[in-house]
């Protein structure tokens, strides 16, 4: 009755197989569920279906080979993502090794694949979909004849570069470390840091077609898990082709995408990602992208630098300040230039108004028009810059830059004191620890230079008190953008208008550390008398 009910079984999956095969015949653009279908027993079954399913792929291999001479077995590969040296060495050899004796049971089977498979990471499959999971990501897949489950082995091989500094979050001092497009490799530099089994990886798959593997970083008992399942269930939401980059999700999971402010932080530093996991955040790191996601985030975390906490407090403080500085420089100079000189001549001394009255004499346009060229001349020469060769595209921003100033300044088309204005400004935008932070500055400053033009500092006050009501019905996963500002933490003030000296900051910020206050033991400040404690 036994073999009768087995034998009915085997007959159901050989049909089921079947049927995958004709489906794919008819349409090879199934969704992973259709592919969740048994493997069967029969080899030449499972092998037409694979062979369809990865028709007109001249890199993924079919390896057909008998284990110890009597059991036919297949191999399925992608040639360039798994490890051919070590595949021969230690899995093909030691498997078609011949052995004398009765054909294999299922079970002697099992037990030879123990003894003779010399590799640390080996897994059962059991579907057509565990399959292609596992030779996409570079797993080979063995199946074997009267057999329904195959076994995928870890002998992947990824081409990857050198870790390296993140050539746009340098530090003086600091780590040098960044993250790699490998994914293995950026969870490992996490875990060489935080050296914790509280720290959890949750793994998910993002992508019809791409498959794209994203991690969900965290460490247990720090964040507040209604965090990490938010953020999980905005991922299991994505629904698209293909994820190629972190922007991608980015997009998904922000709150507001119509801001030109991002809600969510990217960095390339393992330093600041473990950093934020400490302080109760959640990472999201992609497989294919070097840069790791961080939520939620603040106006503040993005105007923070890696090196504020790697010089001493009082320096970390000042550059701070600096940095605040130079955002309101970058925003509201060129507006509050045009106003000034457009509506409100009386502010000037009589001297510079005098001055820049000469300045001005011989330029056709007015104040509006005149800074709104030099802007986009100097927008158009940044972007050169960038996307010239790294050997000419320094060279080209700023000679360009000189020429190009010179030159409308003696031709009478812009005034020196607009030159001046212009540069100090774009100046202050490189002091942006983050690039597209400074990007929304730069994108703010030509809506405000409109009302400056037209409304004069009364218009700018218009368009700075609209900013800062923007900036405070901003959230970033359920965390005010502005905190701890507004609404006020005093206790979380600390890391914003100051840089609090390390034997200082005992508590994590109240927002995203709440489920575990104390960071470190109270009290720890030096001193002479204390060296004996």
């Amino acid at each position: 009755m036994v073999r009768r009910w087995r034998k009915w079984l085997s007959k159901a999956d050989e049909h089921k197989t079947k049927a995958l095969e004709e489906k794919i015949k008819r349409n090879p653009h199934l969704n992973k569920q259709e592919l969740h279908t048994p493997l069967s027993a029969s080899l030449t079954d499972n092998e037409q279906v694979l062979r369809s399913l990865y028709k007109n792929c001249y890199d993924v291999i079919f390896r057909s080979f008998f284990i110890s001479g009597k059991t036919k077995a297949m191999l399925i590969y992608i040639e360039g993502m798994s490890n051919v040296e070590e595949l021969n060495d230690n899995l093909l050899a030691p498997l078609m090794k011949e052995e004398a004796g009765q054909p294999h049971s299922m079970h002697s089977i099992q037990e030879l694949l123990e003894k003779r498979i010399n590799i640390s990471t080996v897994s059962e499959i059991q579907t057509f979909a565990d399959v292609i999971d596992k030779v996409s990501v570079g797993h080979p897949v063995i199946i074997i004849d009267k057999q329904q489950s195959g076994l995928s082995v870890g002998l992947e091989k990824y081409e990857q570069r050198s870790l390296e500094e993140p050539p746009a979050e340098r530090v003086v001092r600091g780590p040098r470390h960044g993250f790699i497009e490998t994914l293995q490799v950026n969870i490992s530099l996490l875990r060489r840091r935080i050296k914790s089994p509280q720290l959890k990886t949750e793994l998910l798959k993002v992508g019809r077609y791409s498959q794209t593997d994203v991690v969900v970083a965290y460490i247990e008992g720090i964040v507040d898990p209604t965090l990490v399942q938010e953020v999980t269930n905005r991922l299991k939401r994505i629904k698209v082709d293909a994820i190629l980059d972190s922007q991608n999700i980015e997009e998904f999971i922000e709150d507001n995408p119509y801001s030109p402010f991002p809600q969510v932080l990217n960095t390339e530093r393992v330093d600041v990602t473990c950093a934020y996991l400490l302080e109760g955040h959640v990472g999201v790191l992609v497989d294919g992208s070097p840069f790791a996601l961080i939520a939620p985030t603040t106006f503040y975390s993005l105007l923070q630098s890696a090196e504020d906490y790697y010089e001493r407090f009082m320096i970390g403080t000042a550059l701070r300040w600096l940095r605040y500085f130079f955002v309101v420089l970058a925003l509201l100079l060129p507006s509050m230039y045009v106003a000034v000189l457009s509506f409100h001549q009386e502010m000037v001394p009589e001297t510079l108004l005098l001055s820049m009255a000469a300045s001005r004499e011989v330029v056709p346009f007015p104040a509006l028009v005149e800074a709104f060229i030099m802007e986009v001349i100097f927008e158009v020469l940044r972007e050169a810059g960038i996307r010239l060769p790294m050997q000419i595209g320094a060279a080209v921003s700023i000679v360009g830059g000189l020429i190009i100033g010179e030159a409308a300044v003696r031709a009478g088309i812009v005034s020196s004191p607009m030159v001046i204005v212009v540069a100090l400004t774009g100046i202050a935008n490189f002091a942006f620890p983050r690039f597209n932070a400074a990007f929304a500055i730069r994108l703010l400053r030509f809506p405000l230079l409109l009302l400056a033009g037209t409304l004069g500092l009364l218009g700018v006050m218009l368009g700075v008190v609209t900013l800062v009501i923007h900036l405070c019905t901003l959230r970033s996963f359920g965390l005010p953008y502005l905190a701890p500002m507004a609404p006020v933490d005093v206790r979380s003030i600390k890391d914003v208008l100051l840089r609090a000296p390390a034997w200082a900051s005992d508590t994590r910020p109240r927002l995203t550390g709440q489920a575990n206050k104390k960071r470190q033991a109270h009290d720890q400040k030096p001193g002479p008398s204390r060296g004996g404690e």
